[in-house]
Formats: C-alpha cells, sequence, structure tokens
C-alpha cells in the first residue's frame, strides 16, 4: 500500500522555487512532526546535505518514526572509505537522537562504479551487519543511473522523481524492475519542487522554454475545476507500485491540505503532458537555465 512520507529538507534549508517563506522555524518543526505522528505518517525522509535538518529533527524528538538519511559523495581525499562511513553515520546518528538509521541511501550512486565501489559496498554492509542501519538504497535522479547499480545486489531502497511531467521510471518498466526484485520504491517532487503547484503568471520567466507544458496543464486544471495540489496528490497515488511518496511541507497548514486531499481519489483522466528534458525535470540543472 502506497504511503505518504515526509521530506524535511524545509528543516535544514531554505528549500524549493516555489518557497517564500525561508527555512521553516523550530517550533513550526515541531508542529508539523507532531501532526504527522498524529495522521500515521510513519517515514521522514533526510539527508546529511539537509543543512540543519538532522538536528532539527533530533531536537524536536522522531519517536514512532522510521527516519531514512542520505550519505554524500565521498570526497576523493579520503584514505578509509570504511572509517569515513562509519564515523558520518555515528555523527548522523547523534545529530537525530536515534540509536540507528532505518534507511542509509546514497547521494550519489555513481561512485559505486568508481574504483572505490567495492569499499563503499563492503562500509554499508558493515553498518548493516552491526545493526546501525536496517536498509541501504540510492537515490537517484534518472533511469540510467540504475544501470550497473542493480547488479550489485545489496540494496532495499530506490528513491527517485516521479511526477505529471517527470514519468520516465513508470514509464521505462523500471518501476516493474525493482518490484520484481524486492526493492522498496519510494519517490519525490511531486510537485516538481513546487513549480506544478505555482500559478500560471508566477511560473519564473526561464521555465517559459517549456510554456506549453505549463498551458496545457492549467487549461486542464481549469476544466477539472481542481487544484494543482489535489492533482499532483492523485497523480504520485495513481500508480499502486510506489511504496513511499515522499512531500516536503513549509508549513502545518501546508501538510493539513496535503492530508485532507489525499484521502479520496476521484479517478482522473491526467494529461500527457510528460516531458524527458532533463533541464526542465532535474531542478539539479535549473541554475544554468
Amino acid at each position: 500500500m502506497t504511503e505518504l512520507a515526509l521530506g524535511t529538507a524545509q528543516f535544514g534549508l531554505d528549500y524549493g522555487v516555489a518557497n517564500t517563506e525561508g527555512q521553516v522555524s523550530l517550533d513550526s518543526t515541531a508542529d508539523i512532526i507532531a501532526f504527522s505522528r498524529e495522521i500515521g505518517i510513519r517515514t521522514l525522509d533526510t539527508a546529511i546535505l539537509y543543512g540543519e535538518s538532522e538536528e532539527v529533527l533530533g531536537k524536536v524528538g522522531v519517536t514512532g518514526f522510521r527516519v531514512n538519511s542520505k550519505l554524500p559523495e565521498i570526497p576523493a581525499t579520503v584514505d578509509n572509505v570504511d572509517r569515513w562511513v562509519a564515523r558520518e553515520v555515528a555523527e548522523s546518528i547523534s545529530r537525530l537522537n536515534v540509536t540507528r538509521l532505518d534507511g542509509l541511501l546514497l547521494h550519489r550512486p555513481a561512485q559505486l562504479n568508481e574504483p572505490r565501489g567495492a569499499e563503499i559496498i563492503a562500509a554499508l554492509l558493515n553498518l548493516k551487519s552491526a545493526n546501525l542501519v536496517e536498509k541501504i538504497g540510492v537515490s537517484i535522479y534518472s533511469p540510467g543511473e540504475l544501470h550497473g547499480i542493480l547488479e550489485h545486489d545489496i540494496f532495499d531502497i530506490v528513491q527517485c522523481p516521479f511526477n505529471i511531467i517527470d514519468q520516465r521510471f513508470s514509464r521505462d518498466g523500471w518501476f516493474e524492475l525493482l518490484k520484481n526484485s524486492g526493492i522498496e520504491i519510494h519517490t519525490r517532487s511531486a510537485f516538481l519542487q513546487g513549480l506544478l503547484l505555482m500559478p500560471r503568471p508566477t511560473i519564473p520567466d526561464k521555465f517559459e522554454i517549456w510554456g506549453p507544458i505549463w498551458d496545457e496543464w492549467h487549461d486542464w486544471l481549469t476544466k477539472n475545476k481542481i487544484t494543482p495540489l489535489e492533482a499532483c496528490l492523485q497523480f504520485a497515488f495513481s500508480d499502486d507500485r510506489v511504496d513511499r511518496i515522499i512531500v516536503g511541507v513549509n508549513s502545518l497548514a501546508q501538510l493539513k491540505q496535503i492530508h485532507e486531499m489525499t484521502k479520496d481519489s476521484v479517478g482522473l483522466v491526467f494529461p500527457d503532458i510528460s516531458c524527458v528534458d532533463e533541464y526542465l525535470i532535474n531542478p539539479s540543472n535549473w541554475g544554468s537555465l
């Protein structure tokens, strides 16, 4: 059964193209976490690179949640991979104020196909053996990153983007392959960092290259009398192969709104506005637009 999970980048960073409020305050974070617990959200997604996110979560308390974090790229200057990975994870666990991580994902899994890949895998398996990490996985941006990675046959989780514009993983058979391999699918970017939620006139000029996509999207929303938030959530939940849908929020009000809109499916027939242009679907490329 597909479940909602809470992304926590906003708790440690000023995150998201549509975010006009900045980093979420500690008090607001505590309210969001408390409500998440109340409505049955069971998974928190964070990362070492998410600024103060882990520390903030440790302060407000994560009892009752499964906490997944992400390991950053291992610097070329590191001479002992196992020791470096163990130290990073120990510090992560300390900041989160937990006894172990429920999941540890690689933020740059391409390193597995580089000369020190075997050392990284050994370090991850050592963490599992020491019961410091329950599950290991990868966080990826494109299907091409899976080539070679799945051959290692050690991963429990794959986190990837999935939204009405970026449908590569579902359409190209990767979801089916992952499910058949017993790997959990965690999706993110349901709102494309908030771009899909913005009113048509407020979409930044640099995205006008894809003007026909925005026009069709907003025309469809108007014709179906549905908000972009509800439409994005309904699409995210439309593929039952997905185990967790990770959403980030800037306020308790946003989380309450999301919760209300995930209760019922309205059986929408979505417009085909899928796109494979990585300058649009991969937010890490937006700085070059």
